[in-house]
């Protein structure tokens, strides 16, 4: 029998394949001789991808803490995650590895470190003294379900309670259990038949280390003696009990409970409560109970040395008082403040001058971590004045829609945003400084400014100033305030084709450099808007109404006569299909009664008051036709050098001269092609088939232009962005079937309906308009020279180009006509197109031209010199020998295309993905030289070199699990790229080798070296009588040799990954192998360096024990009997 032999068929397969490329290597060298002078200096080790910084409020809080001498601030989430906060610019994001809920955080104050505990039972140290915080130890509990901790100051041992109603204790040092436990049977009553309920408290008596306050969750307080291992008092309460805290001199504490009632409780008198307070009942006359209340979640017992104590409370309101907010009491003396609150209260916690429980505590603040948002109260002003917050948590304020990122731009942006961002802060806020102050900045290396625009559902749009890894809110514009609200449901006849938040933002367009904004709204309205640093009253708000049809062969209807595949100068369309119009229309209907000519929104018809910052220019919105209602624009542009904006839906393409305030082109997709349609399409009327809703697209990847996610409804404008605000968290898409996400208006799901074969689309099916990009580069083979034109992209991979006769600038482009004429160019890729760009001779990126901005209200002397200026263009192209070439870069879903112009030659094609689809492309500059960057919905970030396109880099980094991040993931300059990774939180990554290697220079420092305040002082007759705080030596109680060894089977020792920074525990091959040596040698020199850290430890002790016993016998050696 024959041998099989692989290898030689490998061989014959790599000849094959070698001869292969050779030959398309040939045919390239063919179409584009001049390709190989571009030298492309980005490779492989340039990128590396880690995530850099987390922005935003804490997604789904769960627990709060905070370390009184570090003023560092920690919030832990029921997903698992840890922030950390300090002073304003210093913030830090730790994730537990299971994803459990954070039940608990403990910080060993002034010690650098902090211990969480979790739902599933783990507890865990994380060492803060490194700029990224790690694990040190971990701790499972197997048999015991973790339900309160308590650390106290300057103590190494945990108290550990548990639903059984035992507790543990934990020696933090080593994370190891001791053997002392206290069993609920051994505190409760003998005589109890009932089990006392779970541990809801442990305090130590602030005056008495050795004295443990218990509380269970079913009313019982116990008072523990450690020393003798038996119950000293117990406190029995019909009510179950939330919480409980002392009062600092030791002799008394207060309990709050589920009637909505606080007990404050002596020590020595536990028969019972000293006191019963209701805050929130109604006293009754006949001396009867009050009503109960809802239950006191969280109660604090704070003293002052100058007047009465504080007692905050939450929770405890009387049941009748329905729908009103949740609410904080401070009880101080006799008065009563209720604050109350926006979302619910999670948790609170008081600021104090001291970290010592057992000395007047002075309180000076409250922090309140409510559902979405984090709110400090100052105690010491009147009123409880709040304080303002510095922290960037205010992104989710309105449910965050699309994002848009801009990296490198001009250096006198971010004051003029700045400026006009700062007459819109509020007043009345405290005047004391913040009071979480912890921590150090890092050290800032990069250059560069950054911009970060958030669009949002009630149509605001937020700046924010994200320059070296901080975040920080500049400025706000409403876009909605150019419509009429509708007071009541029967008023809203034009906005019921959207459910809710009709003014939602879907697409942004923005033009740094002239500082114009664009923006489409999700009820089909675009509004352009100019930066200016002057106040201004807008008599009447420019209007334009645009027809956009699809169908345009019906006979039946007047309105939609055709329109001219070819525009004719001036109007560019008939005038039927527009309606241009400076105040709102009246709705209007067709001959059969249906909606026509009607816009979704209402614009005002009175003066509108524009602050200085930006100013509406001009409003667009697409018109009902037919009782159609309009699509969603599906994409946008604007062009501040030629005064256009163009924007298209999967009805088709609109082009504006906001200058002249006219509408220039008015065509249906197909019209585009003229006489070169590839898919034969007859157009057809909605009149004979009108219907259901959902119905007519039948190929997802007809109506989305993956960018912007489109949604499938005809009927109903329900948009893609209620993924952002609703979808189910939990949503997850199995990778192999991860297809094109749409939003599906029943269920929010995927749509996985997804054909990449062109002979498979339906003839009827609607080509949505995907990617639209002004330049100035060569519309047709025959060109010599560039000219100013629009590339249009569409869903089903097509690229047209559209060519732009300009006027001459100045007074004369007020007065000429734009002329627009397709240019018979058709190019074609596989999927939808997402991203165009275009490349110089060099490879240098060809920028569209822009204006540099200019205050729109100047002097007549400054708008004389301005009517001489043409429009900068920055394009190198322009001055360029009539020689010399240009290469378009075109992005799709699946591949992606460099063309040679104006040849239009591939010259260089690389399929991105098979299986699944491009979410987001973007062409990025990068260390003198750009790229193109991909994010596949299979969750890998790619990146090509150009205009070669070769693989640079490709790394699984997360699958697709939701809409929001679909639709909020971009990239930009630099290697930097962010996504929504909640829905109150931005992730922030980069994908440049040297931002990775810096970003440990530039990260913050949480802890800092600060002295820990003195003890109070006992005072002589304290001292003299026994008073004051008793110490306890815990060690003996609780150490090894006392206790003996805990069980085994109860809790198992996790060592953590943490205490050594830097590695990379992914790296692969030699690098790897060099990590893993290094990590190994390191943790040697690590436990070389503990063993010496404890030994000299051993040594101090020795020392110190022996330095005691001489002071003690000195101080008894010449006493005498009566005065020991």
């Amino acid at each position: 029998m024959r041998k099989f032999n692989i290898r030689k068929v490998l061989d014959g397969l790599t000849a094959v394949s070698a001869v292969a490329s050779a030959s398309s290597a040939a045919q390239q060298q063919q179409a584009g001789n001049r390709e190989t002078e571009i030298q492309e200096t980005l490779q492989s080790e340039h990128f590396q991808l880690c995530k850099t910084v987390r922005h935003g409020f804490p997604y789904q809080p769960s627990a709060l803490a905070f370390d009184p001498v570090q003023k560092i601030l920690a919030i832990g989430t029921q997903t698992g995650a840890l922030r950390l906060f300090g002073r304003p610019g210093v913030e830090c994001y730790c994730q537990h590895d299971s994803g459990a809920a954070v039940i608990q955080l403990q910080f060993l104050i002034n010690e650098g470190a902090l211990v969480s505990a979790l739902a599933d039972d783990t507890l865990h140290l994380w060492n803060l003294r490194q700029k990224r915080p790690a694990i040190l130890h971990s701790l499972k509990f197997n048999r015991e379900r973790i339900t309160f901790c308590h650390l106290p100051f300057q103590s190494k041992w945990l108290y550990v309670g548990t639903e059984r109603g035992n507790i543990h204790i934990v020696n933090v040092e080593s994370f190891t259990l001791s053997g002392y436990v206290i069993m609920w049977n051994k505190a409760i009553e003998l005589s109890s038949k009932s089990h006392p309920g779970p541990v809801v408290h442990i305090s130590d008596n602030p005056m008495d280390e050795g004295k443990l306050l218990i509380g269970f969750e079913s009313g019982t307080v116990v008072l523990w003696d450690l020393k003798s291992k038996k119950a000293d008092y117990r406190y029995t309460h019909d009510e179950a009990i939330h919480s409980v805290a002392w009062h600092h001199e030791g002799k008394q504490f207060i309990c709050s409970h589920s009637d909505g009632t606080l007990t404050i409780w002596n020590v020595k008198s536990p028969t019972k409560p000293f006191q019963t307070i209701t805050p929130h009942g109604k006293q009754l006359k006949d001396g009867k109970k009050p009503e109960p209340c809802k239950p006191i979640l969280k109660v604090e017992y704070k003293t002052t040395r100058a007047g009465e104590p504080f007692i905050i409370l939450s929770g405890g309101l009387s049941y009748d008082t329905v729908g009103r907010r949740p609410c904080l009491t401070v009880m101080h003396g006799k008065s009563t403040a209720v604050l109350e609150m926006d979302y619910s209260i999670v948790d609170f916690l008081t600021l104090c001058e001291t970290p010592y429980p057992n000395d007047f505590q002075e309180p000076y603040a409250v922090v309140v971590l409510l559902e979405k948002d984090l709110v400090l109260i100052d105690l010491a002003q009147n009123g409880y004045p709040i304080f303002e917050n510095p922290y960037p948590l205010t992104i989710h304020e309105s449910p965050v829609t699309c994002c848009e990122y801009f990296a490198d731009c001009p250096v006198d942006l971010i004051p003029a945003l700045y400026s006009v961002g700062a007459r819109q802060k509020r007043q009345g806020y405290s005047k004391k400084e913040w009071p979480i102050s912890g921590g150090n900045w890092g050290v800032i290396t990069q250059s560069y400014s950054e911009i970060i625009i958030t669009g949002h559902a009630d149509g605001s749009i937020k700046f924010w100033d994200a320059s070296a890894i901080t975040l920080q809110v500049l400025y706000k514009l409403k876009t909605a305030k150019v419509f009429e609200k509708s007071r009541n449901k029967d008023d809203r006849p034009n906005t019921d084709i959207v459910d809710e938040d009709p003014y939602a933002i879907q697409i942004i367009s923005w033009c740094p450099e002239s500082r114009m904004l664009c923006i489409a709204g999700v009820s089909a309205h675009v509004i352009i808007y100019r930066f200016s640093k002057q106040e201004v009253t807008t008599e009447v708000i420019p209007m334009l109404e645009v027809r956009l049809l699809y169908e345009i062969n019906d006979v039946e209807t007047p309105d939609s006569e055709q329109v001219p595949p070819v525009p004719t100068p001036g109007t560019g369309s008939n005038p039927q299909s527009v309606v241009p119009q400076s105040h709102p229309s009246t709705s209007s209907s067709s001959s059969d009664g249906l909606r026509d000519n009607v816009p979704c929104l209402k614009v005002k018809n009175s003066p509108l008051k524009q602050s200085p910052g930006y100013q509406i220019e001009l409003v667009i919105q697409l018109v009902w036709v037919s009782g159609e209602p309009p699509q969603q624009i599906t994409s946008l542009a604007i062009n501040s050098a030629y005064g256009l904006v163009v924007f298209g839906n999967c009805n088709g393409i609109a082009m504006v001269d906001y200058l002249q305030k006219t509408v220039l082109l008015n065509l249906g997709t197909i019209e585009l092609y003229g006489s070169n349609d590839p898919y034969r399409r007859e157009p057809r009327s909605p009149r004979k088939t009108r219907q259901p809703s959902g119905g007519m697209l039948t190929v997802a990847s007809c109506m989305c232009g993956l960018s912007n996610l489109y949604s499938e409804s005809v009927k109903k404008l329900r948009t893609s962005y209620i993924s952002l605000c609703d979808i189910n968290e939990g949503t997850v898409v199995p990778e192999d079937r991860c297809k094109s996400p749409t939003s599906d208006v029943k269920d929010n799901s995927f749509s996985r309906s997804r054909s990449s074969s062109v002979t498979s689309i339906d003839k009827e099916s609607r080509e949505a308009i995907s990617a639209l990009h002004f330049c100035e580069t060569f519309t047709r083979k025959a060109d010599t020279s560039p000219s100013p034109c629009l590339w249009v992209g569409t869903t089903l991979g097509t690229v047209l180009v559209i060519v732009l006769n300009l006027p001459p600038g100045g007074e004369q482009r007020l007065l000429q006509p734009v002329i627009v004429s397709p240019s018979g160019t058709i190019l074609r890729l596989k999927g939808a197109i997402l991203r165009m760009a275009f490349l110089d001779t060099t490879g240098s990126l060809v920028p569209p031209a822009h204006e540099t901005w200019r205050e729109h209200y100047e002097d007549k002397d400054e708008k004389e010199k301005a009517k001489k200026r043409r429009p900068v263009s920055v394009s190198p192209s322009s001055s360029q020998e009539i020689s010399e070439n240009q290469y378009a870069v075109i992005c799709s879903e699946k591949q992606a295309k460099v063309i040679s112009l104006p040849s239009q030659n591939c010259i260089y094609k690389q399929n991105i993905t098979e299986t699944s689809f491009v979410l987001r492309g973007d062409i990025v500059s990068l260390s003198n030289s750009i790229c193109l960057a991909c994010f596949c919905a299979n969750g890998h970030i790619m990146t090509f070199s150009l205009p070669s396109l070769r693989p640079l880099l490709d790394v699984y980094y997360l699958p697709l699990t939701n809409m929001r991040i679909a639709r909020t993931f971009c990239f930009t300059d630099n290697g930097q790229a962010l996504y929504l990774v909640s829905p109150t939180e931005i992730q922030r990554l980069t994908y440049s080798q040297e931002t990775c290697e810096n970003l440990q220079e530039m990260l913050g420092e949480l802890f800092t070296l600060v002295e820990t305040p003195e003890a109070p002082n006992r005072g002589f007759f304290k001292g003299l009588f026994g008073g004051g705080a008793q110490s306890l030596d815990r060690e003996e109680l609780f150490g090894e040799s006392a206790s003996g060894k805990a069980s085994r089977s109860l809790a198992q020792h996790i060592p953590g990954p943490g205490g050594i920074e830097g590695v990379k525990g992914a790296a692969s091959g030699v690098v790897g192998e060099l990590a893993r040596a290094r990590l190994a040698l390191d943790e040697r020199g690590q436990k070389l360096g503990e063993l010496e850290e404890k030994t000299a430890a051993m040594l101090y002790s020795a020392d110190s024990f022996s330095k005691h016993a001489h002071e003690m016998m000195l101080k008894y050696k010449d006493k005498k009997w009566y005065q020991f």
